[in-house]
């Protein structure tokens, strides 16, 4: 599919300081960690981030601070990983390759919930041609490491039931030890579909322990609080409508703008 052109960083983050990918994983890989979502306008966020005064420093590899990310989520017929997710149950589960497009390199990746919605991701290199399907190996990787996380399963087949592309700026929070991302060009496609687009605002997640980090008290003294969101399960229902969404409505139904990817936005 076509994707949108990459934007530039918004101003403030451009004149932070560099981070480097060794560094941030060394210093905040937060594989275990939790997450805080939060919808925010695209004017607002620029408002926002140019007023937080934190410490803080933005990834960037060979000149370039914004990146593009591809990811597929698979699910099973009966679409466990959604249901689950939809009913808020505990030990659920998220299936996906993630590929950094700009590098061209590509992970098998599987999600559980853990203790106190503590988020545990495990994962594998995979190949870049594969991204699209699971393999017997990447089948057998994701069995057993869900039976280890949440029990004895085995689920199967699974298939790709949604794509999702953005453009990824990351910052690194050196005082907490946590970072946060924030995501813009969101775009959710359902095989063979029309791809949709999250139109004027971007996705801001913020990732530490359990404690919030600075810039989720910068965020809600700004007057922006976490929402349900999740690019695999809110972007589920917004494509599905026959779909349970009760966990997702209000986010899909007052902060979710979302226009066909080739129509221009509303002026």
């Amino acid at each position: 599919m076509s994707r949108p052109e990459a934007p530039g960083v918004m101003p403030h983050l451009g004149r932070l300081p560099a981070v480097g990918l060794e560094e941030l994983t060394a210093e905040a890989a937060l594989l275990t960690r939790v997450d805080r979502k939060y919808l925010v306008p695209s004017a607002a966020a620029r408002r926002i981030l140019s007023t937080f005064t934190t410490h803080a420093r933005v990834l960037e590899m060979d000149g370039a601070r914004t990146f593009a990310y591809d990811s597929v989520y698979f699910d099973t017929p009966a679409l466990d990983s959604y249901m689950l997710a939809a009913h808020g149950r505990r030990r659920r589960f998220k299936i996906r390759t993630r590929t950094y497009v700009d590098s061209a390199v590509s992970f098998l990746e599987v999600k559980t919930e853990g203790a106190r919605e503590a988020t545990v991701k495990e994962r594998i290199p995979y190949e870049l041609c594969d991204r699209d399907r699971l393999t017997d190996e990447g089948l057998l990787y994701v069995n057993e490491t869900l039976s280890a996380a949440i029990g004895d399963v085995t689920f199967g087949p699974l298939s790709p039931v949604l794509s999702t592309q953005y453009n990824r700026t990351t910052l690194f929070l050196p005082e907490s030890g946590s970072r946060a991302t924030i995501d813009s060009d969101v775009t959710w496609q359902r095989p063979d579909g029309q791809p949709w687009v999250l139109d004027d605002a971007v996705v801001v997640e913020t990732k530490s322990g359990s404690a919030p980090g600075p810039l989720d008290r910068h965020l809600w003294a700004n007057g922006v609080r976490p929402c349900r969101i999740s690019k695999f399960a809110t972007g589920m229902a917004a494509l599905h409508p026959e779909l349970p969404a009760n966990r997702w409505n209000q986010t899909l139904r007052r902060r979710m703008p979302l226009r066909p990817l080739n129509q221009l936005p509303q002026s």
